[in-house]
């Protein structure tokens, strides 16, 4: 599975943005796609995610404020991001997670957002 993110940028505080991944190769595979993001200095950490049959979850940090989705006619993910704040500043990782346990996870390349004024 390759996953490939797009719609990163520098947006101001209170700004929107969407998130784009796009899935390819053993997509029937995957039970569970998502984002993570990793801050400077930071650990990656779970943002939200959404499983094969639509069952949605976010971290509280972004509750209220991001919106995962899909279009499974485009094998794309999105992720709507708006209110933004500066402490969303990272960079953001599509993830997807097989279904056969013990598998490791596929990951995208990353997509750089920058809440700043």
């Amino acid at each position: 599975v390759q996953l490939v993110e797009s719609g990163g940028g520098l947006v101001q505080p209170g700004g929107s943005l969407r998130l784009s991944c796009v899935a390819s190769g053993s997509i029937a595979s995957i039970y569970k796609m998502g984002w993570y993001r990793q801050a400077p200095g930071a650990a990656r950490a779970w943002v939200a995610s959404e499983t094969s049959d639509g069952v949605t979850d976010y971290a509280d940090s972004v509750k209220g404020r991001f919106t995962i989705s899909r279009d499974t006619r485009k094998n794309t993910i999105y992720l709507q991001m708006n209110n933004l704040k500066p402490e969303d500043s990272a960079v953001y990782y599509c993830n997807a997670k097989p279904e056969v346990p013990g598998r490791p996870d596929y990951w995208g390349q990353g997509t750089q957002v920058t809440v700043s004024s």
